[in-house]
């Protein structure tokens, strides 16, 4: 059974950062590119960001080019967020959420590329 858990949000005050971690279990975690959406209070879905297998390529949305950065740890079965400069329109839950096609990789993802995701972790950016 695929699991994705996400850790590391809180409260942060404008311009703080904070780390996001999520660990995956039950599948072959290098073989699946890897990404991070987010979804604010009374609003859609959002892709924030997406990393392939290796970790050799990455992409963002423009509302975090530049403040956000994503890896991952294969030999950990982990991903991260790091997020810098935030704001209050960070605010949001986070998910990770694991690619349907093995080896798929997309430098925009849809959400239907995604089947699998994790509960979320709440980021509040406020003073």
């Amino acid at each position: 059974e695929v699991q994705l858990v996400e850790s590391g949000g809180g409260l942060v005050q404008p311009g703080g950062s904070l780390r996001l971690s999520c660990a995956a279990s039950g599948f072959t975690f290098r073989s699946y590119a890897m990404s991070w959406v987010r979804q604010a209070p009374g609003k859609g879905l959002e892709w924030v960001s997406v990393i392939s297998r290796a970790g050799g390529f990455t992409n963002y949305a423009a509302s975090v080019q530049g403040r956000f950065t994503i890896s991952r740890d294969n030999a950990e079965n982990t991903q991260y967020l790091q997020m810098n400069s935030l704001r209050p329109e960070d605010t949001a839950v986070y998910y990770c959420a694991k690619f349907k096609s093995e080896f798929a990789y997309k430098t925009v993802p849809e959400l239907s590329d995604f089947d699998s995701w994790g509960q979320g972790t709440q980021v509040t950016v406020s003073l």
